[in-house]
């Protein structure tokens, strides 16, 4: 993959590019850390011009930058026309300003903008906002473009994804691809998707074609290396991050990946049980959102901050009917999510009862090697901080977890989990396990 070598499309020239041009130089500015640095100081000296057409610049250059406020603050200054309107409307989405979003977008149409990419637009921020409803009244205005518009079957399959019908979100983003073979964001979501259900083979496919053209998209060679590390191909998966760190060499993620990838080539495990555990993971991390509920089951969830399908395992059906205005009916919706995935309400509390339950049977010996402190163990940096953050002080502590709730920790992957299982394997010790 060639870093593109010189873009000519330049925002401060006196023409104003188009919008399409925009995006190709916003791709342009993110193929490479060092645009990205050129850009910025080209920003800061346009910080000081003034008047109507320099607001508009340079908010869609601070947009551009996801400096998002600064950008707000700048295009609110400049002469009404449809970029106006449709970036301000971009930078209020950023901020979470859905309502000031929809609004500004409806300025757009005034002042000529593209009816269909703004209504598509609107159904994006709609379905960022949680107002399904109002997504598919969009959508269904823009029906007609169905079979034409590649962007249209993209924003459907990302609605039909979020409210759980992954198999109708599949279709509609090939369709979007057969529509536009290079829609990358199309290609994202389905080799995503892909990966999630399972289907590792697809999954890598799809992001080999996003990763085959340019300018660098790093979450795709990101999740690439992270398949190829699951499937035991380090060197594929190696190659993936140091395409990253040619163009991104401070991009931290990558960095970390790496030497986890190092060290993983030096440490044998169980594949086939490793990409098991990593299933089980992903399950577990599932956004609570991708599952079809209720209004008043996803509103009282978000509230009692349970995000992801792990946090139902952490709490009771009692817990869980205590909260205000969430009834049986409610607490059968969930309890049927968590029974297709074979899981159940505070499965997790109990089996922290169990192991306290037998830790009371363990010798005077057994408490004496349990209360060795983490630290006394060679473990590496990495290992040892993941511990440190989920209050693993000993190796008691470390035995009473499950594995699915280390990986669940920020950074912590596969290589740091068999190396601890390594270390505490040759103690006769294991780790709890939820099979």
């Amino acid at each position: 993959m060639e870093l593109i070598a010189n873009c000519e499309i330049d925002l401060f020239a006196d023409d104003l590019p188009s919008m399409d041009e925009i995006g190709k130089l916003s791709e342009f500015i993110y193929s490479s850390e060092s645009n990205q640095i050129a850009f910025s100081e080209k920003v800061e000296q346009n910080m000081t011009k003034a008047g109507p057409k320099a607001a508009l610049v340079v908010g869609i250059a601070l947009l551009i930058l996801n400096r998002s406020a600064e950008a707000v603050d700048k295009l609110k200054k400049a002469k009404d026309c449809k970029e106006k309107f449709v970036y301000l409307a971009l930078g209020l989405r950023q901020l979470g300003k859905f309502d000031e979003t929809i609004k500004n977008l409806q300025k757009s149409l005034d002042h000529m903008a593209d009816t269909l990419s703004t209504n598509l637009e609107k159904a994006a921020t709609y379905r960022y906002a949680s107002d399904f409803d109002a997504v598919d009244k969009e959508l269904k205005a823009c029906a007609n473009f169905e079979n034409v518009s590649a962007e249209y079957h993209y924003q459907l399959a990302r609605l039909q994804e979020t409210r759980g019908f992954y198999d109708q979100a599949i279709d509609n983003y090939k369709v979007a691809l057969e529509l536009s073979p290079n829609h990358q964001k199309a290609l994202f979501r389905l080799a995503y998707r892909c990966d999630l259900l399972g289907d590792e083979e697809a999954a890598v496919d799809y992001y080999k074609q996003i990763v085959a053209g340019s300018p660098v998209y790093v979450n795709a060679l990101m999740n690439l290396a992270v398949l190829y590390e699951d499937m035991g191909s380090f060197d594929k998966a190696a190659k993936c991050i140091d395409r990253v760190l040619t163009f991104h060499p401070n991009h931290q993620r990558a960095i970390l990946f790496k030497k986890d990838i190092d060290s993983s080539k030096t440490m044998f495990y169980d594949e086939e049980k490793e990409k098991k555990k990593t299933r089980k993971t992903q399950i577990l991390e599932t956004p609570i959102s991708d599952f079809e509920l209720s209004v008043r089951s996803r509103n009282c969830l978000r509230k009692m901050k349970i995000d992801v399908l792990g946090d139902l395992l952490n709490i009771t059906e009692a817990e869980l009917l205590s909260y205000k205005n969430f009834g049986e009916t409610s607490l059968e919706e969930i309890k049927s999510v968590l029974n297709l995935k074979g899981l159940r309400l505070g499965m997790v509390l109990e089996e922290k009862q169990l192991s306290v339950e037998i830790d009371e049977h363990h010798t005077e010996e057994d408490e004496g090697l349990l209360n060795q402190p983490i630290d006394e163990l060679q473990l590496s940096v990495r290992a040892r901080n993941c511990l440190r953050n989920l209050n693993i002080r000993t190796l008691g502590d470390l035995t009473r977890r499950t594995e699915a709730e280390l990986l669940g920790c920020k950074n912590f992957g596969v290589t740091s989990l068999n190396e601890i299982k390594k270390v505490i394997n040759s103690l006769g010790l294991s780790m709890r396990s939820l099979d």
